[in-house]
C-alpha cells in the first residue's frame, strides 16, 4: 500500500478518535485510541517501537521511540500541546530520515478542529 493511500486511512482514523475523545488529553491516551482504530481496520501498528540510530560505527538501540509505526511506512508522532513548536516538526522529519521512511505525520489533539492540526512530512515522497 503506498504511503498516500495510508496517510487518508490514518487521518481518518484519527478524526475518529478526535471526535469521540475531544481536545485536552494526554498524548498517550490518543496513542492508544489510534492504534486501536488502525488496527480495527487491518492495517499493522506498532506503538512505541525504538528506532536504533547509527553514528560514526556506534549503534544506539534506543536512538529515540517512534509513537506509532504503521505497515512499516509511516510513522505518526502524537502531541496534545497547545501550540506545536518549530521543534516537533524537526523532530518528525530527523525520525522519518533516521528510520528511512518516506512519510511522517504529526498531529496535535489538542485543537478544536484536528483537520487544522495534521502535518504531512515527508523524505523524499
Amino acid at each position: 500500500m503506498h504511503e498516500n493511500d495510508l496517510s487518508y486511512r490514518i487521518r481518518g482514523a484519527a478524526f475518529t478518535v478526535h471526535t469521540e475523545l475531544g481536545p485536552g488529553l494526554f498524548e498517550s491516551v490518543y496513542e492508544v485510541a489510534l492504534a486501536h482504530e488502525l488496527q480495527k481496520d487491518g492495517l499493522d501498528v506498532k506503538r512505541q517501537l525504538g528506532i536504533p540510530v547509527h553514528y560514526d560505527g556506534l549503534r544506539m538501540d534506543q536512538g529515540y521511540r517512534a509513537d506509532l509505526l504503521v505497515v512499516g511506512k509511516v510513522i505518526v508522532e502524537i502531541k496534545s500541546v497547545e501550540t506545536l513548536q518549530d521543534v516537533h516538526y524537526k523532530q518528525l522529519l530527523t525520525y522519518i530520515r533516521l528510520a528511512d521512511i518516506r512519510l511522517g505525520l504529526l498531529m496535535n489533539f489538542n485543537s478544536v478542529s484536528l483537520k487544522d492540526s495534521i502535518t504531512r512530512i515527508v523524505n523524499d515522497l
